[in-house]
């Protein structure tokens, strides 16, 4: 929820529960002032990859609902997944994979601190001093 605010949502609820039909939240994005979309999001704690399977089952969920979706994972997403996400004729969902979602939060600077350091590597080499 956090991390949606930060990034420009507004009436931002999280509505995961069991039996939410595989809705964890809705919130609303504004463009330009201009524009606003009705977003619902799924947010997944994986290890692996997301299939396809799951972007079709989160697309029916979404049916009635909006035409906008955003999928999170700490995981990664399937090349199919990628592909079914933007499929042609289909409500579109956005997909933010593990290693793309630490660098919205590194941006945020939300829950993470980056220390950047110098490191130097030696390498020793054996035959040098063997000759002398």
């Amino acid at each position: 929820m956090r991390l949606l605010r930060e990034s420009g949502f507004s009436h931002v609820i999280v509505t995961g529960k069991s039996g939410d039909g595989g809705i964890d939240g809705k919130g609303i994005i504004k463009i330009g002032g201009l524009l606003s979309f009705h977003v619902v999001f799924q947010c997944k704690r994986y290890k692996d990859t997301v299939s396809s399977s799951l972007i079709r089952d989160f697309r029916g969920a979404m049916q009635g609902r909006t035409e906008k979706g955003l999928i999170l994972t700490t995981g990664t997403f399937t090349k199919d997944a990628k592909q079914e996400a933007q499929r042609d004729g289909a409500p579109q969902i956005d997909l933010i994979d593990g290693e793309s979602l630490v660098e919205k939060l590194k941006e945020l600077k939300l829950g993470i601190e980056v220390k950047e350091r110098i490191v130097e590597e030696v390498n020793i080499k054996e035959e040098w001093f063997n000759n002398l």
